[in-house]
């Protein structure tokens, strides 16, 4: 049995602040979490929640003060740990009078990897990235877009099995967040698995197959989008229309939505709201005995920006 990519275990990191540094902040609380190898995993949180805190220690850049993260089994910052990763940071600098390809090199030789892989490399890197053709410009005329796909070239350098982005589209224009998101799929396509940390919710909803909420330190959701979106117990259904009187009925748990008209015709747009599948199954009955013809029923969703707001607004 394969083990996770990541697993983090009752992980808590306290930092001394002040001038004598008797003070104390506590920037992650008993956090554990697993992320399955080919998962696109996204950790979401307002400022100050303990994201950067956990990304670091997963890279091994920072001890906890209690609890473990381990990366293939392996403890984080191990170096057979890190040999497996990549990282994208935020606003990460590249030395501007290098080319594209000087780059490239420079960091696949921090990274150990051989002169001969990285020749072989580069260029099915660049040319993959979109980048083919200005392997020779200064990466100071690279725009906000080109630096970032440059940043993922690098990262894939190694060719790791887990890859770290922080805000991997920020500032990036629309084509180019489409770009980077084509890039993220294939990337598990191909069975690499994606750590991703963004404020860009929508980017996250369309990529993301599990996400974690952190606020004030501690972990507070946890599931796939499609499960933490689901408004609870309302269906959308789509039909033909529904005779006034099954409506006007004050005991029928179907009404109207509220944009009502479907973009089919002759079909209407309908909620239901049901406890269980037993009065689910009861107005479907209704429905079909009134000759209801009905096109589709699905689980009513939110948008995951407006799941994430009602979390994070919610008192702890």
């Amino acid at each position: 049995m394969s083990h996770p990519a990541l697993s983090v275990s009752s992980l808590s990191k306290t930092y001394r602040t002040g001038l004598l540094r008797r003070s104390t902040v506590e920037a992650l609380a008993e956090v554990s979490l697993e992320v399955e190898q080919g998962a696109i995993f996204g950790l979401l949180g307002p400022n100050g929640a303990g994201k950067t805190t956990l990304v670091k220690i997963l890279l091994g850049l920072v001890t906890p003060t209690s609890g473990t993260a381990h990366l293939f089994d392996r403890p984080a910052g191990d170096p057979a740990a890190r040999d497996r990763i990549g990282f994208v940071p935020e606003n990460h600098r590249f030395p501007g009078f290098f080319t594209a390809v000087q780059t490239l090199h420079a960091y696949g030789r921090l990274a150990d990897v051989p002169r001969d892989v990285r020749a072989e490399r580069i260029p099915v890197l660049l040319e993959r990235l979109d980048l083919d053709g200005r392997e020779d410009s200064k990466v100071k005329t690279f725009s906000k877009g080109m630096l970032q796909r440059l940043g993922l070239a690098q990262a894939l350098l190694s060719d790791p099995d887990l890859l770290f982005l922080d805000e991997p589209t920020g500032g990036v224009d629309p084509v180019g967040r489409r770009a980077i998101r084509d890039i993220v799929l294939e990337l598990r396509d191909e069975g690499k698995t994606i750590f991703l940390n963004s404020h860009l919710l929508s980017e996250v909803e369309k990529v993301c197959t599990q996400i974690a909420i952190l606020r004030d330190g501690s972990l507070v959701r946890r599931g796939s989008v499609e499960e933490l979106t689901a408004v609870e117990r309302v269906y959308e259904l789509v039909a033909t229309p529904v005779p006034d009187p099954l409506l006007d009925d004050s005991d029928f748990a179907l009404r109207p939505a509220p944009d009502g008209s479907s973009s089919t015709p002759d079909l209407e747009q309908y909620r239901v709201r049901a406890d269980d599948r037993t009065t689910l199954n009861a107005v479907l009955d209704r429905l079909r005995r009134a000759e209801v013809e009905i096109e589709s029923i699905t689980p009513l969703r939110q948008s995951l920006e407006d799941y994430f707001i009602d979390v994070v607004d919610t008192p702890s």
